[in-house]
C-alpha cells in the first residue's frame, strides 16, 4: 500500500513550494485555490503538482507536471482548466486525447515513455529497451484493455525460465508502472499485473574485491582505451555509481577546490550530490584534461569516449575476475572505508543514499569535511594496496543498496 500523509488545506505560494522538504512518507499538500489542487512531495524530494476531480461519481486525479519544470502558476492555471472541463460535464480534454491515443498496448507504452519515463526517469532508455525487446513482440498490437492477469503471468514466467529470473522481475515491475500510468490517465480500467508475485528470487550481492583482485583489476585497465580505464578507476576511487561516473561533465568538476558536483537530475534519488575529489581522483582527471589540445575546448563529457553500456559490460568481462560486476567497485570502496573505521553515516553520505525518519528531515548538515576525510583515507589505503602493502586486516562487507 502506498504510504502517504495528507495535510490540511493550506495556501501554496512559490516560497512555500520551494521550502517544502522531503519526509519519511509521501506527503500531499492540498490547496484551497482551486479546490482539488495539491503538491505531492515524495520521500526522495520529487515535487509533483496534482489535481483531483470526480467523473460519473468516480474520483480521479491527474498529474500536472513536476516542480520546478512546471511553475506553481502554470500548474494552478492547468488545474483550473481541468476542473472547468469537468464542471462542463465531461472528462478533461487531455484524458480524452490519451484514451484515443492508447488503443493498443504499443500506444499505451509509447504514451508512458513520452509523458512519464522521458520526463521523470533517468533510466528511460532501459525502459525503452525492455519494452521493445520483451513486451512489444507479444503485445504491441494487442488492445491494452484486453490484456489479462494470465497474459502477464505467462510472459514473466517464460522470461524467468530462459533462465532470466531477475529480468522477469524487472519486466513485471515495468508492466505494473505502465498500467498504473494508464489508470491514472483513464486509458485503462485495471492493472493486469496486480497481485502477481515476482517470479525470480533476488539475492543481494556481497562481492568485495580482495587486495590481489584490486591490483589485478587496476593493472588490467592499462590494456583498455584511456577514457575507459579512467572511468572504471574513478568508480573505485570515488565510490560513485557507474552511470553517474560515465555521465560526468567538465562543467561539474572543480579541479582547484577539488569537488565534483552531480546535479539532482543526474542522481538516482534526484538530489544534488557533492563528491570530494582526493589526490588519486585529481590525478586521473588532470591526465584526461591534459590530453585535450590547447587550441580546443574539452568535450562536454569528461569520459565522452567511454559512455556506451555495451562497452561497459565488455570491459567487465575482460577484467577477468570471477563473478565481477562494475557495481562491485562501489561496494568495495564502501566496505574498505568501513574497515578503516569510517562511520556508516558518512559512508552513506558519500554513496548519496536517502535517509529516512524525522532526523533526516531536519539534519541539513552536508558532512563535506567528513566525506573528504573518508575518501582521503580510502585513497591512502588504495595506494598502499596498489604498492603491494597490506593493512593487515580484512575488509568488512558493507551492505550496499543499488
Amino acid at each position: 500500500m502506498e504510504r502517504r500523509h495528507v495535510t490540511p488545506e493550506r495556501k501554496l505560494t512559490d516560497a512555500v513550494v520551494r521550502s517544502l522538504a522531503a519526509g519519511e512518507k509521501q506527503v500531499d499538500y492540498w490547496c484551497d485555490t482551486p479546490k482539488g489542487f495539491c503538491l505531492r512531495v515524495s520521500p526522495g524530494g520529487r515535487k509533483t503538482f496534482i489535481v483531483r476531480y470526480r467523473v460519473a461519481g468516480r474520483r480521479r486525479r491527474m498529474s500536472l507536471g513536476g516542480y520546478p519544470a512546471v511553475s506553481l502558476a502554470d500548474a494552478r492555471r492547468r488545474a483550473k482548466q481541468v476542473l472547468g472541463e469537468v464542471a462542463g460535464g465531461g472528462a478533461p480534454a487531455q484524458v480524452r486525447q490519451d484514451a484515443r491515443d492508447a488503443d493498443t498496448f504499443g500506444d499505451l507504452a509509447q504514451l508512458y515513455l513520452d509523458k512519464h519515463a522521458l520526463v521523470k526517469k533517468r533510466s528511460w532508455r532501459e525502459d525503452l529497451r525492455v519494452i521493445k525487446s520483451e513486451l512489444f513482440p507479444l503485445w504491441k498490437a494487442r488492445s491494452a484493455q484486453e490484456i489479462r492477469r494470465r497474459d502477464v503471468r505467462e510472459l514473466v514466467e517464460a522470461i524467468a525460465e530462459r533462465p532470466a529470473p531477475i529480468m522477469a522481475n524487472r519486466v513485471l515491475a515495468l508492466i505494473r508502472k505502465i498500467f498504473n500510468f494508464g489508470i491514472a490517465r483513464e486509458v485503462v480500467e485495471f492493472n493486469p499485473s496486480a497481485q502477481i508475485e515476482r517470479p525470480g528470487k533476488e539475492r543481494q550481492r556481497h562481492r568485495v574485491l580482495s587486495d590481489e583482485e584490486i591490483r589485478a583489476f587496476w593493472m588490467k585497465l592499462d590494456q583498455e582505451q584511456v577514457e575507459v580505464a579512467a572511468a572504471f578507476r574513478l568508480r573505485l576511487v570515488t565510490a560513485q555509481r557507474g552511470g553517474e561516473v560515465f555521465d560526468m561533465r567538465w562543467a561539474d568538476v572543480d579541479l582547484v577546490d577539488r569537488w565534483w558536483t552531480i546535479p539532482g537530475p543526474d542522481t538516482k534519488n534526484g538530489l544534488p550530490h557533492r563528491v570530494p575529489l582526493n589526490d588519486l581522483a585529481i590525478e586521473i582527471l588532470t591526465a584526461l584534461r591534459t590530453r585535450v589540445p590547447t587550441n580546443r575546448s574539452p568535450a562536454l563529457y569528461v569520459l565522452a569516449g567511454a559512455r556506451g553500456k555495451r562497452q561497459r559490460s565488455e570491459v567487465s568481462a575482460r577484467i577477468g575476475l570471477p563473478d565481477f560486476q562494475g557495481h562491485d567497485l562501489r561496494r568495495t570502496a564502501a566496505s574498505r572505508m568501513a574497515s578503516a573505521g569510517v562511520q556508516r553515516l558518512v559512508i552513506g553520505k558519500i554513496l548519496n543514499h536517502v535517509e529516512r525518519g524525522v532526523t533526516a528531515t531536519y539534519d541539513r548538515y552536508a558532512y563535506d569535511a567528513e566525506k573528504r576525510a573518508a575518501l582521503d583515507t580510502w585513497r591512502r589505503d588504495l595506494k598502499a594496496i596498489l604498492a603491494q602493502t597490506r593493512r593487515g586486516k580484512p575488509a568488512v562487507a558493507f551492505s550496499q543498496r543499488a
